[in-house]
C-alpha cells in the first residue's frame, strides 16, 4: 500500500484535505484514527461518512505491520522484528534519543560483503505506507523525533516510495527535515531527485574506503563512481541544503583501518561540510570480517580529529543482542525453515 492509496480512500469516504490530514496525523502518532484534540472532538469535525469508514481503514493500517519480536539493548535501543502483511519480515530499530531506523526493502540488491541483509538478495520493495507504518508502530512505544533510512535495503532502489514516506514524515509527521536521514551507497538518481523535493532530508553516504578498487569489492553492486566523485556530489548537496553529509565507514580489521586509509580520508574530507561516522563492524566470532580492537579505533578517531576531520564512533545499536542489520530476520527465517524441515508428514 502507498500513502496515496490512504488519501484516496479517505477522499472516497468524503474527506476533504483538512479531514485527511487530521486522520493521517493521528495514525502517524500511533493514536486511534478518530482521535480528536483538546479543543475539538472528532464528531464536531469529521463528516459522518468519514467516521463510519474509519474502523475498516484503521484495521487495514493496523495490518500493514505487526511486531514479531522485540530485542532491547543495553544502550537504550531496541531492535524490532516487524512482520509485513504478506508474512515477509523487516527490522526497525528504536534508537537512543528518540530516533528510529527503518527498512525500505525486504533484502537488498547491493550485496555489501559485510552485510547480512545483502546475502538474501532483494525479495521485494517496501511500500511507502509500510515504511511510515514502522514509524507509527514505534511511536506506540516511545516518541520518535528522528527517522534514519538505514535499515534493510538500499533506499535509492525504492526511491519513489521512500521519498513519498519522507515527504509525509517531514510534513504531517512533524519531523524536522535534517532529522530525516537518507542513506545510500551513492546512486546518482539521489543527487538528481533530492534537491527538487519539498522535504530535503539529510544525506548519509556509504564510503567505507578511499580506494576505488576496494570499494568495488566491498560494495560489488554499488554504482561505479570513485570515492572522490561521491564526495564531490555529497558536498554539492550539503551546501545546497545547509547541513553536513554523514559519511559512513564500517570498520573492518585489516581491511580499511590502515594508516594509508586515514591519510586518504584527510585528502578526501579536509575542508568539506562533512561528518565521518566510524562504525565498528558488528562481528560474531566465526565471521569472515572482524572489528578492529578498541585501542585502534581510539587511535583513528584522535588522528582524524587532530587534523580537522569531525569524526564520531557509531556503534550499531543492539550489538549485545547480535542484532546487526539483517541478523534478526536471518535468524527468524532460519527458524521457520527448520520448523518446516522437521514438520511431520501428514
Amino acid at each position: 500500500m502507498r500513502i496515496t492509496d490512504i488519501h484516496q480512500r479517505l477522499a472516497d469516504l468524503g474527506a476533504l484535505p483538512v479531514h485527511s490530514g487530521r486522520v493521517v496525523r493521528a495514525w502517524l502518532q500511533g493514536k486511534p484514527l478518530d482521535a480528536g484534540t483538546r479543543r475539538q472532538h472528532t464528531e464536531h469535525f469529521l463528516p459522518l461518512s468519514v467516521r463510519a469508514g474509519l474502523p475498516a481503514l484503521a484495521e487495514d493500517l493496523q495490518n500493514l505491520v505487526s511486531l514479531r519480536s522485540e530485542h532491547p539493548g543495553a544502550d537504550g535501543s531496541a531492535r524490532l522484528l516487524v512482520a509485513l502483511a504478506d508474512g515477509q519480515m523487516v527490522e526497525s530499530v528504536l534508537l537512543p534519543r528518540d530516533g528510529l531506523c527503518v527498512s525500505t526493502q525486504v533484502g537488498c540488491a547491493v550485496g555489501c560483503v559485510f552485510c547480512m541483509t545483502g546475502k538474501s538478495g532483494l525479495l521485494r520493495q517496501v511500500g511507502s505506507a509500510e515504511i511510515v507504518a514502522q514509524v507509527a508502530l514505534a511511536r506506540r512505544f516511545r516518541p520518535v523525533k528522528k527517522v534514519v533510512f538505514m535499515g534493510m535495503g538500499e533506499p535509492a532502489h525504492n526511491l519513489d516510495n521512500v521519498l513519498e514516506a519522507i515527504d509525509l514524515l517531514g510534513t504531517d509527521g512533524g519531523i524536522g527535515h535534517k532529522n530525516l536521514v537518507f542513506s545510500t551507497v551513492g546512486d546518482l538518481r539521489v543527487f538528481d531527485r533530492l534537491p527538487r523535493e519539498r522535504v530535503k532530508p539529510a544525506l548519509a553516504l556509504s564510503l567505507h574506503t578511499t580506494r576505488a578498487d576496494l570499494r568495488e569489492r566491498l560494495l560489488p553492486k554499488a554504482p561505479r563512481i570513485t570515492p572522490e566523485e561521491l564526495v564531490e556530489l555529497g558536498e554539492r548537496y550539503a551546501r545546497d541544503i545547509g547541513y553536513p553529509i554523514q559519511y559512513q565507514w564500517t570498520l573492518l580489521r585489516g581491511i580499511n583501518d590502515s594508516q594509508e586509509e586515514m591519510d586518504g580520508i584527510l585528502d578526501l574530507l579536509k575542508g568539506k561540510y562533512a561528518v565521518l561516522n566510524l562504525i565498528p563492524y558488528n562481528s560474531l566470532d566465526d565471521d569472515e570480517y572482524q572489528r578492529p580492537d578498541g585501542d585502534r579505533i581510539v587511535q583513528m578517531v584522535r588522528y582524524l580529529h587532530s587534523r580537522g576531520i569531525l569524526t564520531k564512533v557509531r556503534n550499531s545499536a543492539g550489538q549485545d543482542v547480535e542484532g546487526g542489520c539483517g541478523q534478526l530476520r536471518a535468524r527468524a527465517v532460519d527458524l521457520v525453515n527448520t520448523r518446516r524441515l522437521h514438520r511431520p508428514a501428514s
